[in-house]
């Protein structure tokens, strides 16, 4: 079959929705200043949906300094991969003040989350090697984990009877291939909001010889006494081998960086085949993060502030009979049982006649029948905001139970 009408007859999981979703379910456009009101179709929205956990996106400094950033430099300096011709002392001054926020001896910058996972993944293991994971990883480690030669065994999510069998089993993988054993998992895991149990896992290498690698998207900037991430959060990130983080989320940029021993780093610096070849992450944006991990650093009372609002969130909903499952975090999902017709209706609803914008998660990515509405609070939400919230949620979660919508009618954007 010729592939481009393959890809036209099988959509994808996700794209067999596209028609009636573009624009609107999918491919949304949020217009305005970062915040949480913004325009949505023409008209404003109380925001619920950006990971701009501790409002930098729009701060003052920050913004001045981007600014001031972007016209002394342009976007483009400096011009090639950071092996050939794009290293600068600035690239190093932000590496050396992330090792030293965290914790570690050294730290790698990084031109984006998601591929600088990948490349991670591959770049650290081999065909002798074996990789355990926990079954819920992002997406990105998955992609590491496909583009590895390693083998690999997965262990049911944040259990621990399960991960200690895998590890048995990959244990002798290695006695008999020479190679090590690298354990993945999240530090907070960005859809359920739960903690992946690092203390426990960092407690395994007592029977265990492994390397652990910590994705701390979420993590990094909102969890533990500093803001240094969910390693900060358990008191165990000197047992996290590879810890990796991104500027998507608390930082409101764009970037990311892992921090190891100097050695590690420097191995990775010379093998990951992403940054090796790729152009060096833009000044303005080197200049940014300087910026923005300084106010992250120096300002704790905006980390105080999104801690009052996820609490207030989470309090609001969960007295009102909302189920939010088991975060422990500020990623907070709402969980409905319905069809996905019904789920595109609640969505809409929101939108539309409460004025509410957040994130909503179907059936294939979630199993049939339930219905996922993520919230993510931010420092610049007001406990009005947060009140006005509740009450809409209760309000659709009783319509939905009502049956109010439909089990059949998927909303076709195209018609709104």
């Amino acid at each position: 079959m010729d592939i481009f009408e393959r890809v036209r007859k099988q959509k994808g999981n996700i794209g067999q929705y596209a028609k009636q979703a573009h624009g609107y379910f999918s491919f949304p456009k949020l217009e305005g200043e970062i915040g949480p009101r913004m325009k949505f179709r023409g008209k404003e929205v109380l925001n619920w949906s950006l990971n701009n956990y501790i409002g930098l996106a729009n701060d003052p400094e920050v913004r001045k300094a981007d600014a001031e950033a972007a016209a002394k430099y342009g976007m483009a300096y400096p011009m090639g991969a950071r092996m050939m011709s794009g290293q600068t002392s600035r690239h190093e001054y932000l590496e050396s003040q992330l090792a030293e926020f965290v914790g570690k001896p050294d730290a790698f910058l990084l031109n984006f989350g998601y591929q600088g996972m990948v490349s991670i993944i591959d770049a650290m293991t081999s065909r002798h090697d074996c990789i355990v994971y926990d079954a819920e990883d992002h997406a990105c480690i998955m992609d590491g984990l496909r583009l590895s030669p390693a083998k690999r065994y997965v262990y049911q999510h944040n259990d621990m009877d399960s991960l200690r069998k895998q590890l048995e089993r990959a244990t002798k993988w290695v006695e008999n291939t020479g190679g090590g054993i690298l354990v993945v998992t999240e530090g907070l895991f960005g859809m359920a909001g739960d903690l992946g149990k690092l203390d426990e896992i960092v407690a395994m290498k007592k029977d265990f010889d492994f390397r652990l690698l910590v994705d701390d998207a979420h993590g990094f900037g909102t969890m533990g006494p500093n803001g240094a991430g969910t390693g900060d959060h358990f008191g165990v990130m000197d047992g996290i081998d590879l810890y990796f983080a991104t500027f998507a989320k608390a930082m409101a940029g764009i970037g990311a960086f892992i921090a190891c021993d100097e050695d590690i780093c420097m191995y990775l610096r010379y093998n990951m085949r992403s940054q090796t070849f790729a152009k060096s992450l833009p000044m303005p944006m080197v200049e940014g993060a300087i910026k923005r991990l300084e106010l992250l650093r120096t300002r704790p009372e905006l980390r105080e502030k999104l801690w009052t609002i996820v609490r207030a969130l989470q309090a609001g909903l969960k007295a009102d009979g909302l189920n939010i499952g088991v975060t422990n975090s500020p990623v907070t999902p709402v969980y409905l049982s319905g069809s996905v017709a019904e789920g595109t209706q609640v969505a809409m609803d929101l939108r539309e006649n409460y004025n509410l914008f957040c994130s909503i998660v179907v059936y294939p990515v979630i199993p049939k029948g339930q219905l996922l509405l993520r919230l993510i609070p931010t420092a610049m939400h007001t406990l009005e905001d947060v009140d006005y919230t509740v009450k809409a949620f209760k309000n659709v979660a009783q319509k939905l139970a009502n049956g109010e919508y439909s089990k059949d009618v998927v909303v076709d954007a195209n018609a709104l």
